[in-house]
């Protein structure tokens, strides 16, 4: 960890995992502000010097993906954020990344900020790189609940059970096998979180060096209003990819309190053939895990 800046949280795991459930428990702290996903930071990490630095970097996090921007979601001055780019001396890429969450916190009156962006369990060397003070927090839930959940969302990888078996797999044994080399990783269970959670905010607490605060607890409370940042997609073309009021339903159950029954819900709603496929594919790692059949 750098001695200068403070631990840095990177919530990652498959999407569909309950990232955002811990995103909200953690920007219910008094102190944190995590914004909604930003996926610049792989590109971040790669961008050499020395020319035009500053004016890359700015396009690249305001205009990524170049497919359909997500910008908007963050609710940010871009004209702010660029000069916060041209004051940094000497510039370095890190330096401008660590700005632009430093300013995201700062317009939610918070002093501290982290990210959410699943698919980053794929990138943890190259964000470690960029950042040495990231430390990671891997979310995992049963592969058969992240299966049902992703074929109804517009970024499914796939409508076949055996696809995203092999998906679910590969996320997470690439996240666990860099998370066990790094020393800046903190793996724990959706599940847990349902279940009431403390004991594993407490955990993340030490692990990112805060003071735990019972207000985590109750995270609901104000995930309708920190949810309305989501903007809808569009592409440069002005086609839709995804609606405001699509993002939103898909996160309505962070609104409300913790279910424990929402954990094992495969069992009613899948199929046992499907249950069959899924095992077949990924039963190892679903029992190494814990998840039996």
């Amino acid at each position: 960890m750098s001695a200068v800046h403070a631990p840095f949280p990177c919530i990652v795991g498959v999407p569909r995992s309950g990232t955002t459930l811990l995103r909200l428990m953690l920007d219910a702290h008094p102190q944190f502000a995590i914004p909604p996903e930003t996926g610049f930071l792989p590109r971040a990490a790669r961008l050499s010097p020395p020319l035009f630095l500053r004016t890359r970097l700015f396009d690249l996090l305001t205009h990524f993906p170049r497919s359909a921007p997500n910008w908007a979601d963050f609710h940010m001055d871009a004209s702010e954020f660029q000069q916060a780019l041209w004051q940094i001396r000497p510039f370095t890429v890190a330096e401008g990344v660590r700005a632009f969450y430093r300013l995201y916190a700062q317009h939610h009156r918070k002093t501290r900020s982290g990210d959410k962006t699943p698919l980053y369990a794929l990138e943890m060397p190259a964000i470690r790189r960029l950042l040495p003070e990231a430390r990671f927090i891997h979310v995992i839930r049963d592969g058969r609940d992240v299966a049902l959940s992703l074929r109804k969302t517009w970024f499914t990888p796939s409508q076949e059970m055996a696809e995203l078996a092999r998906y679910w797999m590969r996320v997470v044994t690439k996240a666990r096998a860099y998370g066990r080399s790094s020393g800046a990783y903190l793996e724990l269970r959706y599940e847990d979180l349902l279940s009431g959670g403390e004991d594993s905010l407490r955990a993340i607490c030490r692990f990112v060096e805060l003071d735990f605060d019972p207000c985590m607890m109750e995270y609901w409370k104000g995930a309708p209003k920190r949810l309305e940042e989501h903007e809808g997609r569009y592409r440069r073309d002005g086609a839709v990819v995804v609606t405001r009021e699509q993002r939103l339903k898909q996160q309505r159950l962070t609104t409300q309190a913790p279910e424990p029954s929402r954990a094992g819900a495969w069992r009613e709603a899948m199929s046992a053939q499907e249950a069959a496929i899924f095992s077949d594919v990924a039963g190892r790692l679903l029992l190494e895990l814990g998840y039996g059949h």
